[in-house]
């Protein structure tokens, strides 16, 4: 397939918030906000240039864990189709989908309607997942999650392709042809080597600057050339100066002073980077989205 970013372009999309509430990452706001919220970012980032907006996947979270993790994880499927019809240009990517949750005909069937409706916008974020009670409770083999996903998109390959698998016809067809791009994430030397053999591109999960060279090499030496995409999720990142404490590491400056930060993952081999922002409420979200696509993401690859 030819990659879905084009080639010597450095493009940059976003996570979308209020759907995920993790505690690494949500903002105190986001736990009072909706789909109104939601909707308005994703149009934001539609309108600024942005490649994709991100929702992510969880199905159930065990009680231990929801302290941390949250227990709320909107539908991917159901959010990026409802995004299907608030946006024109940007790409809907599942960030990331577990494809062993699900049949993969069944994620084709889904994969393939939200190609339909968006007029071939579906990017299709695929992982192994990591809950070990989510599996259990959805009666799937953590232990063998890893096959299972190799095996998983296959099958998922082929239906998107073709529309066919064992005698089974699947409609919709996706819009892009000869299927949706597929980017598999996780940072494991496995997930890396995963992507480069059964997929369009690499998603990591939080692979620091100063490691990627090496994941770089696993992914070019598993895949055989040059192709494919790499991506990256960035620091956190503010245009301008904040007046008030963002409380993490963040680099904030002149659009500069951003792009010249966000080359430093170019230059080792990354071509598409998800960037995020720290915010007091979803008005000054928008506002640096509003920037950095207009003012920092031109500079970007250069």
């Amino acid at each position: 397939m030819p990659p879905v970013v084009p080639a010597g372009t450095v493009v940059f999309g976003i996570q979308l918030p209020v759907q995920a509430q993790s505690t690494y990452f949500v903002e105190q706001w986001e736990l009072g906000a909706g789909p109104a919220e939601v909707a308005a970012v994703a149009q934001a980032a539609d309108r600024a240039g942005f490649f994709y907006v991100g929702v992510c996947d969880h199905v159930a979270i065990p009680d231990e864990l929801a302290p941390r993790m949250s227990a709320v994880w909107w539908d991917t499927i159901a959010t990026l189709g409802w995004l299907a019809g608030l946006t024109t240009q940007t790409r809907l990517l599942s960030s990331v989908f577990n494809l062993t949750y699900r049949h993969p005909l069944v994620s084709a069937k889904s994969f393939a309607t939200l190609d339909f409706l968006s007029h071939g916008r579906a990017l299709i974020g695929v992982g192994a997942g990591h809950v070990e009670k989510e599996f259990a409770a959805l009666g799937v083999d953590f232990a063998s999650r890893g096959r299972q996903l190799d095996e998983g998109l296959e099958v998922l390959d082929e239906a998107l392709r073709t529309g066919v698998v064992d005698g089974m016809e699947l409609q919709p067809r996706a819009v892009q042809q000869p299927r949706p791009p597929i980017w598999v994430g996780g940072s494991a030397p496995a997930a890396i080597r995963r992507a480069a053999r059964l997929a369009d591109g690499w998603l990591p999960q939080g692979t620091p600057l100063d490691l990627m060279p090496g994941s770089v090499d696993i992914y070019r030496k598993e895949r055989g050339d040059e192709t494919g995409d790499i991506g990256a999720i960035s620091e956190w990142l503010y245009v301008g100066e904040p007046e008030w404490d963002v409380n993490r590491p963040c680099v904030s400056g002149s659009p500069e002073q951003l792009a010249d930060n966000l080359n430093r993952w170019a230059a080792v081999g990354v071509n598409h980077l998800q960037v995020r922002f720290p915010s007091r409420g979803v008005d000054e979200l928008i506002d640096q989205v509003t920037a950095f696509g207009k003012q920092v993401g031109p500079l970007l690859g250069r």
